[in-house]
């Protein structure tokens, strides 16, 4: 097994290897402000300084962590999901870069996916009395949960834009993976892709220009790790979607936000 933690700029078409780690999976890379990426190895996070690529443990507490987690907007909290605890996923957050974990979603099962750009709030997939995965958003305390796609099969993947005006989700209907955006509140749903590719992940860019997204091969159950996949920029108001980069991926490479702070780069993780 080969795994390469990857930073892309999708301006100058330029990419760069930062960690290549053979024997150990390396995925979801996020990008902590003070320039490092956060990623998951093995169930444990760990942290990759970009000026000395290599990894550093991070001390959650937690020793099967799955792939959603990320730091907060200022860099001071870390979000990670855990299911030792309820024996089904909760989100907990922590000071970064150690401290005591504290549960902050109530109800299980929930999967962190994103913070509100304000920091205040959180976005994540949630199951609520047998209904099907959706999309939600709660308080920093847990309070004020909001269930915010109706009528799929399977929504997941949120993400907010940074004027935090829309929240993006890959959403399943009638068999169809596409990406889609609502408003906070629930309201304006509006289907933003539409084909025969599976979108997953969808991710704003931190200038409000664009919206990152992996796509899976037609016909894609999940989001499986190890297929063909394309990194792809589709106009965050809506239109013709392009390819970044095509590579042997998935569940792992884009499943959490993975822009620069402030910038146009991204970090992706691929296993060739």
């Amino acid at each position: 097994m080969i795994s390469e933690l990857c930073v892309h700029d999708p301006d100058r078409g330029t990419t760069e290897v930062v960690l290549r780690l053979e024997g150990a999976r390396v995925e979801a890379p996020n990008w902590h402000p003070e320039g490092a990426l956060v990623v998951n190895q093995g169930g444990r996070l760990f942290r990759v300084p970009l000026d000395a690529p290599r990894l550093l443990p991070v001390a959650t507490g937690f020793a099967a962590l799955n792939n959603d987690h990320g730091p907060s907007p200022d860099g001071r909290l870390l979000a990670v999901s855990d299911k030792a605890e309820a024996g089904a996923s909760c989100i907990f957050v922590l000071p970064w870069p150690d401290g005591a974990a504290r549960r902050a979603t109530p109800l299980a099962p929930s999967w962190f996916h994103a913070w509100t750009p304000d920091g205040a709030g959180l976005l994540y997939a949630a199951a609520r009395d047998g209904g099907p995965v959706t999309v939600a958003s709660c308080a920093l305390d847990g309070g004020g949960e909001r269930l915010l796609a109706e009528g799929f099969d399977h929504a997941d993947g949120p993400d907010a834009t940074p004027d935090g005006a829309w929240v993006w989700f890959n959403g399943e209907r009638d068999g169809a993976v596409d990406l889609w955006r609502v408003r906070p509140d629930g309201t304006g749903l509006e289907r933003m892709t539409e084909g025969d590719t599976v979108d997953w992940f969808p991710h704003p860019s931190p200038d409000g220009r664009d919206v990152l997204f992996l796509s899976y091969p037609p016909g894609t159950r999940g989001h499986p790790a190890d297929l063909p996949v394309r990194l792809r920029l589709v106009p965050a108001e809506g239109g013709r979607a392009r390819d970044l980069l095509a590579f042997r991926g998935g569940q792992g490479s884009i499943n959490v936000p993975c822009w620069e702070p402030g910038g146009r780069r991204l970090a992706f993780a691929r296993h060739p």
